[in-house]
């Protein structure tokens, strides 16, 4: 466990300010992330609601749970209740439950619309120009009431090539000051970038990005499905 303790302090020593670091606790140990809670880190992300529901119900109240893997719209009402925020909002129809489950639980949750920009077709998001029609709409924000939108998120290429991973972040970057000059130039808490992994999050970082998400580097190798 003291290895986990130092990679965070490593980590975090490193990270410019202004950048936030959700530690990434997929298929981890819980020893591991009470490691990390000890040593004062509070913002952690998780991939499969079910992981989720479980830390969420053992660990200490003041965690901020982020899901970041692809949510399908029936998992929503077991996140809504607790969630600090949804990084993977990749189409209106699961924006709108989670808006619908949100309502009944009496809570506003924070989210960021996923933006597909990597070679690969397996990952999930939206395309730019599909995001920006959807904006388009007349009074689309009256729709989602309990929902916050606070920026975007993006999962780049998996590959070696830095020029590649270096264009995708820079194109998410560009439309996150597309979309805030046009769709909410009023709203001071359009502000997240949630860009960068353990690979490739120095790139992020130098492309803008406000939040990274690592496991690994923090935690060691996950264990088996």
């Amino acid at each position: 466990m003291e290895r986990v303790k130092q990679n965070l302090e490593k980590i975090l020593k490193e990270l410019p300010e202004g950048v936030k670091l959700v530690a990434v606790s997929k298929r981890q140990p819980d020893e591991k992330l009470q490691a990390a809670y000890d040593v004062g880190h509070r913002i952690f992300g998780e991939n499969i609601v079910q992981e989720l529901v479980r830390k969420h119900e053992i660990f200490p109240g003041d965690i901020e749970w982020h899901m970041i893997g692809h949510l399908q719209r029936n998992k929503v009402k077991y996140i809504v209740p607790f969630i600090s925020m949804i990084h993977s909002v990749d189409d209106f129809e699961l924006a709108k439950e989670i808006n619908k489950r949100a309502a009944r639980a009496g809570r506003v949750v924070d989210c960021l619309f996923e933006i597909h920009t990597a070679k690969e077709e397996s990952k999930f998001g939206f395309k730019p120009d599909a995001l920006k029609e959807e904006l388009g709409k007349n009074d689309w924000k009256k729709l989602f009431p309990n929902i916050r939108f606070r920026g975007l998120m993006t999962m780049a290429t998996n590959t070696d090539d830095k020029s590649l991973i270096r264009n995708e972040f820079k194109a998410v970057r560009y439309l996150f000051e597309e979309l805030k000059r046009t769709y909410f130039s009023g709203d001071d808490y359009f502000d997240e970038l949630s860009m960068g992994m353990s690979h490739d999050y120095k790139i992020a970082i130098e492309e803008g990005s406000t939040m990274i998400r690592l496991g690994t580097m923090i935690f060691g190798e996950r264990l088996p499905k």
